[in-house]
């Protein structure tokens, strides 16, 4: 037999960004112990809405299953001391089994005997054990945050203000912050009632009857559908953003999509301007034409049915004006501001209290960006460019319009500088300097932006690291990952001649030149490297087997270019059957060659034809090898290696390499050293694991 289980918890409303989250952990929780517990059952499926978290069990089996089961303990020779007694491990055991040793039996596994004992236990009725399981739950519950209430102790995300607790008809007794459980449930705050659940079975239809929609995919379902009908009838692009769709699916019960307008005399600001306001402080979906152009019309979701949506948007309308006249004030008002007067309120901006006010920092990106532009050989243009654009790169970060909404850094930047007459590759590479801003987002697609948007970064990482802050397990609090990320990808869009140890070096001896380092210059490029190279290796592992990836960064990663370049054709190569028989060949070589004291290969010693044939043709291919290890040419590269293969098995074939003579022996381990030194500018063909 088996019932259904319904749990809701009713909550005051909860911040929309926590609840997805809360109600998997409900599930998970719940699934958890209820395997925990041996209670079988069929399903579970979760439900949310801002002032509830739920989960329905389907089929709830009405009593544990019996368990039987054999525990293995220690081996015979630790369980018996020398009298043949019981060991205090086997005493122990036993103590830990809740058994008698006397329930002991000896039985062999391997070869060894070790104590088994059988263990059963009769299941008891699932509902006795309920109460105590669904409060356990909610005590093991987190969040980002918590609060307390009234005189408890209990700590939850909001205050728990009603609990239904129902398996089958009968209703679970658990009280908790003073709430009791029963099987009345709340609907829409202001269009339903309370309403009484007979069954958890009729508990989503229940609430939509009460104008609340409890499945999210649901919920999520009428939001799409609706805005893209709305779409579809105005002709209209209404530019959905999946986080903020998310955020909206979290802020209603019952959602009913509507549109407002405003004048279009705002479109006068820039539409970034616009749609950042209209996303950030209203949750409103921002309306574009087919050129992508923004239009003077809104988009929400109401928390309700579809009555009075005039009213509504009126309401909405009246709210929106007054943001965007607050967004045209704070816009003209900038305007005023001459960016040698942003730039000198900037030296009294704290960027970090060790490393000194952000007019420092934009000292050290000049510093930094002057270096790069002559180690990328950039042009006399480039040059001027990227210095004026370091030099002013900062300076929106005092204008009102990014305080009001800093994620519109760089944005009013560029804007801002057009309008002061600076040169469109300035302008642009300000914007282009903060690129990239998280993962999967669009790199400076100019090279000024590019070097801007490096000596920012490095400048950051390297002064944190400088100071010792770097970051271990989950903590980053100055986002120095996804910053060395953005470096990692800039070098590779562009295919930048740039190795990371010339970065590391020019960013600390710029941190050095301002202020005195508290860590020596080799402990930090050693840190940098290795932080670095999980930077490199991320970037491989998307598109390489994890032992290609070993086996090119074992050869080194200080090129970015080169070792994903050398990870894309060895990937290419361990896919054809072929190659494996040249990596064994690489493996005779790699086996011997670290047995080799000598480097310098004598061809006078050269007695045997298969070992002058084999030095001749290492000798063939050397220049080509490191002509196309250099040009990135990694396919070709591997094939200049790969055509050693036949000669390295003749030569295995034919020469006996640990022969007496040590003259002879010394230059055939040479001969296998130089092999492997150029075999491991491309890769540690050792790491590579083969079926």
């Amino acid at each position: 037999m088996a019932k259904d289980l319904l749990f809701e918890i009713g909550l005051e409303e909860m911040p929309a960004r926590f609840i997805r989250a809360a109600m998997e952990q409900l599930k998970e929780r719940t699934s958890k112990w209820l395997g925990d517990s041996v209670i079988s059952y069929d399903s579970i499926d979760s439900y949310a809405t801002p002032r509830r978290l739920a989960v329905l069990v389907k089929g709830v089996a009405e009593k544990q299953e019996d368990v039987h089961e054999e525990v293995k303990g220690p081996s015979r020779k630790i369980a018996l001391d020398e009298s043949g007694n019981w060991s205090k491990a086997a005493l122990g055991f036993a103590r830990s089994q809740g058994v008698d040793p006397d329930q002991f039996t000896f039985r062999e596994l391997s070869g060894t005997e070790y104590i088994y004992v059988s263990k059963s236990r009769e299941g008891v009725e699932t509902k006795s054990l309920l109460s105590e399981g669904l409060l356990g739950i909610l005590h093991a519950m987190n969040f980002p945050k918590n609060m307390r209430w009234g005189s408890y102790d209990f700590k939850f995300v909001r205050p728990i203000r009603w609990m239904v607790a129902l398996f089958g008809s009968e209703i679970i007794d658990l009280e908790i912050a003073g709430v009791k459980s029963g099987n009345v449930t709340r609907g829409h705050r202001f269009l339903g009632q309370d309403t009484v659940i007979a069954s958890p079975g009729e508990y989503v239809e229940a609430l939509r009857a009460q104008h609340v929609i409890a499945d999210i995919q649901e919920r999520e379902a009428m939001i799409t559908s609706q805005i893209a009908d709305l779409a579809k009838e105005q002709s209209w692009n209404i530019a959905v953003k999946e986080d903020l769709l998310e955020e909206v699916l979290f802020l209603v019960e019952t959602p009913t999509v509507l549109f407002g307008k405003f004048e279009e005399s705002f479109l006068n600001i820039p539409q970034e301007v616009l749609i950042t306001s209209m996303r950030e402080h209203q949750r409103y979906f921002p309306v574009l034409n087919a050129d992508g152009a923004l239009l003077p019309f809104f988009v929400t979701v109401r928390n309700g049915d579809n009555r009075s949506l005039d009213l509504i948007a009126r309401g909405n309308e009246k709210v929106l004006r007054a943001r965007l006249s607050d967004a045209k004030f704070f816009y003209e008002e900038d305007q005023k501001l001459a960016i040698k007067d942003a730039l000198s309120k900037l030296e009294s901006i704290v960027f970090h209290e060790e490393l000194g006010t952000v007019g420092d920092k934009v000292r050290r990106i000049r510093r930094n960006s002057e270096k790069l532009t002559a180690l990328l050989g950039a042009d006399s243009g480039t040059v001027e460019a990227v210095s004026r654009t370091a030099e002013i790169c900062k300076f929106d970060l005092v204008t009102q319009m990014v305080y009001e909404f800093p994620e519109l850094q760089g944005v009013m930047g560029e804007d801002y500088a057009r309008k002061a007459g600076e040169s469109d590759a300035v302008a642009r590479g300000i914007f282009e300097h903060y690129q990239p801003r998280f993962a999967g987002d669009d790199v400076p697609a100019s090279q000024v932006g590019s070097i801007v948007s490096i000596a920012d970064k490095l400048d950051t990482i390297a002064g944190c690291f400088s100071i010792g802050i770097i970051p271990t397990g989950s903590q980053d609090p100055y986002g120095l990952r996804r910053q060395a990320a953005g470096i990692v990808q800039i070098i590779l869009e562009h295919q930048l001649e740039v190795q990371l140890s010339q970065l590391f070096e020019l960013a600390i001896e710029t941190h050095a030149h301002f202020h005195e380092l508290k860590r020596s210059k080799e402990e930090m490029m050693k840190d940098l490297l290795e932080f670095f190279g999980l930077r490199v290796r991320k970037t491989l592992s998307d598109h390489c087997r994890y032992d290609v990836v070993d086996a090119v960064m074992g050869a080194g990663y200080d090129d970015v270019v080169s070792v994903v370049s050398r990870g894309n054709g060895l990937m290419e190569a361990v896919e054809r059957p072929e190659f494996k028989t040249v990596c064994e060949a690489f493996g005779r070589v790699s086996n011997l060659a670290s047995k080799a004291s000598a480097v310098k290969v004598r061809s006078d010693l050269l007695h045997d034809p298969a070992e002058a044939k084999l030095y001749q043709k290492l000798t063939e291919i050397t220049p080509e090898f490191r002509r196309q290890l250099e040009g990135k040419d990694a396919s070709g590269a591997l094939t200049s290696l790969s055509s050693l293969q036949e000669a390295i098995n003749a030569f295995f074939d034919g020469v006996m390499v640990m022969t007496e003579d040590e003259q002879i022996r010394m230059n055939r381990l040479a001969l296998l050293s130089a092999i492997d030194q150029e075999l491991k500018q491309f890769a540690d063909f050792g790491k590579l694991v083969w079926a």
